[in-house]
């Protein structure tokens, strides 16, 4: 009997160890996608690894980010950490999309370059054996969507235009929006030159029932507004240049606003650096000349001031998660009373194992609201938003905790009864 149970015990003891040797076979890969990602593709495409949902159990940490570029491409940045038996192995590969790449050409291109990065590390496992490279370059007749020519005959110029509309109704509220906009810009690593051009026409109606008669209240608000923004660099850490804006806006009470800043910027980083940290300090002084609808709280139809601004902003991009925020402050020089003071921050943080903690606040002290419009205000008004009111603050902020426990492997893809609605 002690025999027989020695003998189950160490036949139990043997597929235990080879379970656990052919479950390691395996690369455990784990993919924090920063920029949206499509896992189920990458999980039909790629089966000699193991995707795994718990970063700490994984042999090989991905981390992408991206940045948009000048011709209104991503520059994707994927970084590769090796953990576990594979601690020593560090790599980043750059790449970057066209502007016109469809979802299904940005996520091949990802696919290519994952496959790329976890070569060196498959190599390693026995699951090398089975892997066929293919070390043929492309036809030139079909490059790659994401290689660009040297030579660009627009000069690095990209322009946008487009137009659209919105509408919706129910019984006693009919809302309707027309917008348009234009944009033109061209981005090099030395000189950034940005035109911008919008309008919007909003046209609202709410209707009120009393007894056997309804009243109808309509709320017309139309703005369009101009902006120019030129930036050059002068070394890694240091660029300078100026914003400027002609704007208008019945909401706000701007029947014409013209604002003119220029500025100075200092990264403690360096600008290449962008994908994983970036930290800024910026200082302007800017002028603006206001023209009002109607009279202002101030008693002013039209005026000239002159002010400062000043903010930071930081953000991180690691393996423990992703932090961003930063501060601005602004104020007039003929009242320092009559300023603004604003905060944000966003963090997704992993504690450990499935553990992780997320918050994101943003909240600002307003002191400044000179184009507020002179007189008492109706209830029609507050209901319906006609027109700016006074507020000398404003906040929102969400925070939580989630856990994550149970099985680490996520090889599998079932899309079935994904995308209903209703459900």
């Amino acid at each position: 009997m002690w025999k027989a149970i020695g003998f189950i015990w160490v036949l139990f003891t043997v597929i235990q160890v080879n379970a656990q040797n052919n479950g390691s076979e395996k690369l455990k890969v784990y993919i924090d996608c920063r920029v949206g990602c499509d896992f189920n593709y990458f999980k039909s495409e790629i089966n000699i690894v193991d995707f795994v949902v718990d970063r700490t159990s994984a042999d090989a940490h991905v981390l992408l980010t991206g940045q948009t570029v000048g011709n209104g491409g991503v520059q994707y940045q994927m970084n590769f950490y090796g953990q576990n038996n594979y601690q020593n192995y560090i790599d980043t590969l750059v790449f970057a999309t066209l502007p016109n790449a469809t979802a299904s050409d940005v996520r091949k291109i990802i696919l290519r370059y994952l496959m790329l990065g976890f070569s060196p590390l498959i190599a390693k496992t026995p699951y090398a054996a089975n892997v066929k490279m293919v070390m043929k370059e492309e036809s030139s007749k079909t490059r790659p969507p994401y290689e660009g020519d040297a030579h660009d005959k627009w000069n690095f110029w990209v322009f946008r235009v487009g137009a659209s509309g919105q509408l919706n109704a129910d019984r006693v509220y009919k809302n309707s929006v027309i917008s348009s906009d234009f944009s033109a810009n061209r981005t090099t690593n030395k000189l950034k030159v940005e035109f911008y051009v919008n309008g919007d026409l909003r046209n609202s109606i709410y209707s009120y029932t009393n007894g056997n008669s309804t009243t109808e209240y309509e709320v017309k608000n139309t703005d369009y507004r101009f902006y120019h923004n030129l930036v050059k660099s002068f070394s890694d850490h240091w660029s300078y240049g100026y914003q400027t804006s002609y704007s208008n806006s019945t909401f706000d009470n701007y029947k014409r606003k013209v604002f003119f800043s220029p500025a100075i910027e200092y990264n403690v980083y360096n600008y290449k650096e962008v994908n994983n940290r970036f930290f800024v300090l910026r200082y302007g002084i800017d002028v603006n000349y206001n023209n009002y609808y109607d009279t202002t709280i101030y008693y002013k139809i039209k005026e000239t001031l002159y002010g400062q601004r000043l903010s930071a902003a930081i953000t991180l991009n690691k393996k423990w998660g992703t932090f961003n925020g930063g501060f601005y402050y602004r104020n007039y020089f003929h009242d320092w009373a009559l300023n603004t003071l604003g905060v944000s921050a966003n963090a997704d943080v992993r504690i450990g194992g499935g553990l992780s903690f997320f918050v994101h606040v943003n909240g600002s002290m307003v002191n400044n609201q000179i184009n507020l419009v002179k007189g008492a205000v109706t209830e029609q008004e507050v209901l319906t938003r006609k027109r700016q009111l006074a507020s000398n603050f404003n906040y929102y902020s969400s925070f939580g905790l989630a856990f994550r426990f149970g099985s680490i492997l996520n090889n599998f893809v079932n899309p079935r009864f994904d995308g209903y609605a209703g459900f």
